[in-house]
Order: structure tokens, then C-alpha cells, then sequence
């Protein structure tokens, strides 16, 4: 196995802590976790994980800035804000764009593996596609200042030449264990499991085009054990670089989501469809689909969970394991 640390920014998150432990069912423990814990539930994801050591995101860079970290092989970059709502444009700045180039570079200079998330949100409202063409970045319209400064990151990374050596990841609609802690982030097949037990149904928003039906706006739903199995290829394929999709390469509507949730519980679905706020209006997606030809190309050819599988298998974790978490 070979020698230096792992580290994972973002570790206690959703994506994050799903890849420790993952890493960890691979026999990797030398793992260095950095994250900014304050209230709520995340340090719960970080419970019966195996790591060396913890620091908060501003020790990290600190201690990046000074030079005094080493014996590390790869950074997983995956902190950062992914609230689509923020609306603080310097904090986003600073948080997502800027502390990245930081620990790119650092990784650059130190010739790490360095692989960091990006968003399908940097594909806008899909006018141009979810082909993840380097030479098509100009032509992307983010629809909010989340997939902003993620597309900003991007593109910094392509002109620079960065692309070249490092690991940019689109990551589709993820759900999945260890997202509790997100709030309004939390995904909708978390959100609709909640709902049913509290409620007994499930509202989704209408939808405000004519070419979908409510409850038919479609998303590339990716179960967040596939999303990890992505990431991890790229750990063991150093040779490997560039921007990459991750998603499962079908979209599917909101109400087959739900629909599946309602059967892995036994029950018979019951949607209620209410009325969008306005300001989403004006930002909402009603189609993402991941390309997947450059990543099958690259040599990733392992199947994803069906949307009903995948489903089924969280649920079936939610409902063993909701008690803890939400306690």
C-alpha cells in the first residue's frame, strides 16, 4: 500500500465522509480529515470512521501556508459551501474559489494527486449541454452564485493548464447516507422519506414549463456509493486528468423518485403538488443528465444502481439508522 497521507477536505460531509469510509473498507486509515464543524449534525458522519487526525479548514491552510504539512500522496478536495441559496458572494469567494486554488497549488507544488469536486450546477439550465468539454466551459451559464464560483473554479483550473494534471468531478444529483446534517440541501428522496413518516405524502413542486408535467422535471439521480466508486477510480488512476460527470448517465422525474421511496416503505404514493417560489423560478433546472462518454472512455466501466435499487437500499438504511442522527 502505498505510503502518505489521504486527505479529505469536506471529510465530515456528505460526499466526504461516504469516501472515508469507503477508503477505510479498502484498509486505508492514514487518512487526514479537514472540515469547519460548528452546530448540527455533521460530527455524527465522522462516528465509527477510521482517520489519523482532524483539523479545522482554517489550521489546514494555515498549516498549508507555512509549509509544515507533509507525508501526503492525494488530496480530496470536497469542502466547500454547496448551498444553492447562499447569496453572500465574498463568503462563496473566499470559501469555494479562493481556498481551493490554494490547496491546488499546494498540491501542484508538492506533486500530489489532487481531485476536487465540481457541480453539474455549472451546466446552468442544460442549454448547452452536460458534456464535460473542457473547450465548451466558456459557454456554461450558472444559474446561481453556488455553481458561479464552482464554474469559476473550473475555468481558473483550465487556463492555467491545471486540467492537465489534476481531477475536476461534476457531481450529479447525489443522495444518500450521511446527508442529514444538510438542511434544505438534504436531498428530495431524504426529504420525501421524512415527509411520509411525518405525514403520510409527499408535496413536489409544479412545474412552470410546458414541455414537463408536475412532478415530471428530470434530474440525473446518482446514489452517493456509485458517486464515490467515480471518485476513487481517479485515486487509482493518477494518469488520468481532466473535468469528468458524475451521474449515472439516465435522468428521471421527481415523481419516479418519490414513487420509489413510497414502495421501499410498502406504501402506496401520495403527491401533493404546491406552487414553486418565485425566485426559483427563475433558477430551476427541469433537466440534467450526465454525459458519460468521456468518463466510460476513460476506462470507468462499472454499472450504477438503477434509481429503484438504490432507493430501496437507502431506505432500508434510514430506517435503521435515522434514530441516531436525527436524535
Amino acid at each position: 500500500m502505498s505510503k502518505g497521507r489521504i486527505v479529505v477536505t469536506g471529510g465530515a460531509g456528505f460526499i466526504g465522509a461516504n469516501v472515508v469510509s469507503a477508503l477505510n473498507e479498502r484498509g486505508e486509515e492514514k487518512i487526514l480529515i479537514v472540515d469547519h464543524l460548528s452546530e448540527g449534525l455533521k460530527w455524527k458522519n465522522l462516528v465509527g470512521l477510521k482517520f489519523e487526525d482532524y483539523l479545522d479548514r482554517d489550521d489546514f491552510l494555515r498549516l498549508i501556508e507555512e509549509e509544515k504539512l507533509g507525508n501526503i500522496r492525494a488530496i480530496i478536495h470536497l469542502g466547500a459551501c454547496s448551498d444553492t441559496t447562499v447569496r453572500d458572494l465574498q463568503f462563496l469567494y473566499k470559501n469555494n474559489y479562493q481556498y481551493s486554488q490554494k490547496i491546488c497549488l499546494f498540491a501542484l507544488k508538492n506533486n500530489f494527486r489532487f481531485i476536487y469536486a465540481s457541480s453539474a450546477a455549472t451546466y446552468g439550465d442544460g442549454s448547452f449541454g452536460f458534456k464535460d468539454d473542457e473547450g465548451l466551459l466558456f459557454k456554461l451559464r450558472p444559474l446561481n452564485p453556488y455553481g458561479f464560483f464552482k464554474h469559476l473554479f473550473d475555468l481558473w483550473a483550465y487556463q492555467k493548464g491545471f486540467l492537465k494534471f489534476v481531477v475536476g468531478l461534476k457531481y450529479f444529483n447525489v443522495f444518500g447516507d450521511k446527508e442529514f446534517h444538510k438542511g434544505e440541501m438534504r436531498s428530495v428522496a431524504l426529504k420525501a422519506y421524512e415527509q411520509i413518516k411525518r405525514e403520510g405524502k409527499v408535496r413536489l413542486f409544479k412545474s412552470y414549463h410546458p414541455d414537463y408535467e408536475d412532478g415530471g422535471q428530470l434530474r440525473d439521480f446518482i446514489y452517493v456509493k456509485d458517486a464515490v466508486e467515480v471518485t476513487l477510480f481517479f485515486l487509482d488512476h493518477p494518469e488520468i486528468n481532466g473535468l469528468f460527470n458524475v451521474g449515472t448517465g439516465k435522468a428521471r422525474s421527481f415523481k419516479d423518485l418519490v414513487t420509489a421511496v413510497f414502495h421501499a416503505l410498502g406504501l402506496k404514493p401520495n403527491i401533493e403538488y404546491i406552487e414553486m417560489p418565485e425566485p426559483l423560478r427563475k433558477q430551476y433546472q427541469y433537466f440534467t443528465q450526465a454525459d458519460l462518454t468521456k468518463l466510460r472512455k476513460a476506462g470507468y466501466n462499472k454499472p450504477f444502481r438503477e434509481l429503484e435499487e438504490a432507493v430501496k437500499e437507502y431506505v432500508n438504511f434510514l430506517e435503521k439508522e435515522s434514530s441516531y442522527f436525527l436524535g
